[in-house]
C-alpha cells in the first residue's frame, strides 16, 4: 500500500485512472464532472444528498480529480484551461493518448491530437460535443457498486437503470475526425471536412453516424458549406486492400450493404445547442433550401431514387422500394436525451413506404 501511495500520491485506483484514459481518449478534452458522469455515474447517486451543490460536485468528482492528479504526475494528463463557468479542463499528453489507445483498443494513429489550447477561450464547442455524447450514452449506474449504500440511494439508482438505454459506450465515439477530400487519413489535404463526432454502435442499431454540433452561432450558409464538404468526402473513392475502388469512408468504417451498394451515403445528425442567438428552426429551414441538391431524390416509376444523396436532416421517415431503406437523419434541438431517439432515427433502416 505504501508503494502504491508513493507512486500515486492522490491515492487513485486503476479503475478511475482507466475512466480518465477512456473518456479523454475519446473526447480529447473534458472536465472532471464529465469524466465522472460517463465513467462512474453511480457516484452521482451516492453524493446526491450533499448540500450545497458545490459540495455535492466536489464529492462525486473527488475520485477522478485524484486520478487526474496522479496521471499528471506521471506525464499522462495535463490541465488545459477552464470553461466559461470556471471548471478546469483536462486533456491527455502524447504519452497519455498512447495509453488511452490500449484502453479503447484503437490504433495510436486514430487517437487524434492532444487538444492543447482547447480551453483558451472556454471550450464552449467541445463542451457541447461532450454533452451530446452524454445525452446519447445515457450512462447507467453500476448497482453492484452501491450495495452498501442506503436504500434511498439504491432506489434512485435503480430508477435510472430502468429508464431507456442509451447508444453505445464511450469507445463507440470518435471526436474531431478528419474527412479528407484530398490527401490521406493521416495527412488530409485542403478542402475536407472534420466531423465533430463519429458514432459506431452496431449493437444498438447505429452502425455509422456522423454528428455535427452547433452552438447556434453558425449561419445556414456556413453549415451548408460543411455539408458540401461531407458530400465531397462521401463521393471520394480510393483503392481498397483488394485493389478495387470503393468509397474512402468504407475503408475505415463498416456499414450494412444495401441494394444499391456503395451508392448509399451514411447519415449526418445535426445537434443544436441553444447557446447563441440563432433560431435553430429558422436555420434548418434555410439549410434545407440551400442543400436540397444534396438530399433531394429523383422520381423513378413510383418511388424516389436517393443514390448518391446525403439523407436529409430533419426527415426521420424515408423509404425505398421493396423495403430497401436508406438511412434517415434528424435534428436534435439542444443537448438532451431527445438526441438518443434522433440518432436511432438517423441510422436505422426506415419502414416500408406506402
Amino acid at each position: 500500500m505504501a508503494g502504491k501511495r508513493k507512486n500515486n500520491p492522490a491515492g487513485s485506483t486503476n479503475n478511475y485512472r482507466g475512466d480518465v484514459l477512456r473518456v479523454l481518449g475519446a473526447l480529447k478534452v473534458a472536465t472532471a464532472d464529465q469524466i465522472q458522469r460517463i465513467g462512474a455515474p453511480h457516484l452521482s447517486f451516492r453524493h446526491a444528498d450533499k448540500e450545497p451543490p458545490s459540495k455535492r460536485k466536489q464529492a462525486r468528482t473527488a475520485s477522478h480529480t485524484g486520478a487526474l492528479s496522479d496521471m499528471r504526475k506521471h506525464g499522462l494528463s495535463e490541465n488545459g484551461g477552464s470553461t466559461g463557468t470556471g471548471d478546469a479542463l483536462r486533456n491527455l499528453t502524447t504519452k497519455g493518448l498512447e495509453a488511452a489507445s490500449y484502453e479503447l483498443r484503437r490504433p495510436v494513429s486514430e487517437m487524434g491530437s492532444t487538444a492543447r489550447g482547447a480551453g483558451s477561450s472556454g471550450a464552449s464547442h467541445p463542451m457541447a460535443v461532450n454533452e451530446t455524447v452524454i445525452a446519447l450514452l445515457r450512462p447507467k449506474p453500476n448497482l453492484a457498486r452501491l450495495v452498501d449504500d442506503p436504500p434511498h440511494v439504491r432506489a434512485a439508482a435503480q430508477a435510472a437503470v430502468d429508464t431507456p438505454s442509451g447508444i453505445g459506450t464511450i469507445a463507440s465515439f470518435w471526436t474531431e475526425v478528419p474527412l479528407p477530400a484530398t490527401g490521406t487519413w493521416n495527412a488530409p489535404g485542403k478542402g475536407g471536412a472534420q466531423a465533430d463526432l463519429v458514432l459506431t454502435a452496431p449493437q444498438d442499431g447505429v452502425p455509422l453516424l456522423f454528428i455535427e454540433v452547433d452552438n447556434c452561432h453558425e449561419t445556414p450558409e456556413e453549415l451548408a458549406d460543411k455539408l458540401e464538404k461531407y458530400a465531397r468526402f462521401f463521393r471520394r473513392k480510393v483503392k481498397d486492400t483488394d485493389g478495387r475502388e470503393r468509397p474512402m469512408w468504407r475503408t475505415r468504417w463498416n456499414a450494412p450493404d444495401t441494394w444499391t451498394g456503395d451508392q448509399t451515403h451514411p447519415p449526418i445528425l445535426l445537434v443544436f445547442n441553444k447557446l447563441g442567438e440563432r433560431n435553430p428552426d429558422i436555420t434548418v429551414a434555410k439549410l434545407s433550401e440551400l442543400t436540397s441538391h444534396l438530399w433531394q431524390g429523383r422520381r423513378n416509376k413510383g418511388y424516389h431514387d436517393y443514390d448518391g444523396k446525403i439523407p436529409r436532416p430533419g426527415e426521420p421517415d424515408r423509404a425505398r422500394p421493396d423495403g430497401a431503406g436508406v438511412s434517415s437523419a434528424s435534428v436534435a434541438t439542444g443537448c438532451s436525451p431527445c438526441g438518443r431517439r434522433s440518432a436511432i432515427l438517423a441510422a436505422r433502416q426506415p419502414t416500408h413506404g406506402k
